[in-house]
């Protein structure tokens, strides 16, 4: 669903202050090795920081190398971790065939026991004003992409034995009629999970989802980080990342071993008790 472009109710201008969110810290993934995509910025920096000050090594990948350089350093300077925690990886879900040859290149010397599916787009208008190319732009990342890169990753994980977690970032749009090509997209998301779910759980791979409703992220074209006022949804408020980042750790963690096919909604309400907040 875009947003910006749905919902054309009227902001009340009344301030809610950027929340002072704590990231959880712990110990809950000592020695694991995470990889997330779409790490550099948003919700996918969020839960590299939570995983970095939980214990975990973190490689984060995005299309664009200068922006994975400054996600590092800030990820170096907002954990205090030493740099070798932390890589870097170039890959580009939407190019299939060249994702999984650099994919497996990169692998070939890793170990990798979570994989965090967060690379995602919104766009396109609401139905009967999409265009085609919309569509295709949204359907390839978030779901051919996020497809095809799953199932590398589960193959990577059976044949090292591997026995890990697939945690996709889907959206309290996966709980909406279907009307625009981001409703689609995180409906077959929320499907995804529900399959990798049942199929992997016998080799020791937990599959799980995290729904966010909207957050602070620049997807949302944030014009004021400080003001998370948002006036349509039912907590009246935007979600910090580091929310997320803390659910996503405590999903991936030895707590969440027998939450298998679910996906946990932190909506704030939106799409679950309303749907008020969309125009159809």
């Amino acid at each position: 669903m875009n947003i910006k472009s749905i919902l054309k109710k009227k902001l009340v201008k009344t301030k809610i202050e950027k929340i002072t969110m704590p990231c959880l810290i712990g110990n809950l993934l000592n020695g694991r090795n995470a990889l997330i995509t779409g790490g550099s910025s948003g919700i996918g920096f969020a839960i590299a920081e939570s995983f970095l000050k939980n214990g975990a090594n973190v490689i984060i990948s995005s299309r664009e190398i200068s922006k994975l350089e400054t996600a590092k350093k800030l990820l170096i300077d907002k954990c205090q971790c030493t740099e070798d925690r932390i890589e870097l990886l170039v890959l580009d879900i939407t190019c299939i065939e060249k994702m999984q040859k650099d994919l497996r290149n990169f692998l070939e010397t890793k170990t990798v026991d979570i994989f965090v599916n967060n690379a995602g787009v919104n766009g396109g208008d609401l139905f009967p004003n999409t265009l085609e190319k919309d569509y295709d732009k949204v359907l390839d990342t978030n779901l051919k992409g996020t497809y095809f890169i799953s199932q590398e990753i589960a193959q990577y994980m059976i044949n090292k034995k591997i026995q890990g977690n697939i945690l996709n970032i889907t959206s309290s749009s996966a709980l909406r009629p279907g009307i625009s090509p981001y409703i689609i997209s995180k409906w077959g998301e929320r499907s995804l999970t529900l399959g990798l779910a049942k199929k992997y759980l016998s080799y020791g791979i937990i599959v799980n989802g995290l729904a966010p409703g909207p957050t602070s992220t620049p997807m949302m074209n944030m014009q004021d980080e400080k003001d998370l006022y948002l006036e349509y949804t039912p907590s009246k408020r935007y979600a910090a990342p580091e929310e997320m980042g803390n659910l996503a750790t405590i999903l991936v963690s030895d707590m969440g071993r027998m939450i298998v096919g679910d996906t946990i909604y932190a909506t704030g309400g939106a799409g679950l008790i309303t749907y008020d907040d969309t125009t159809y």
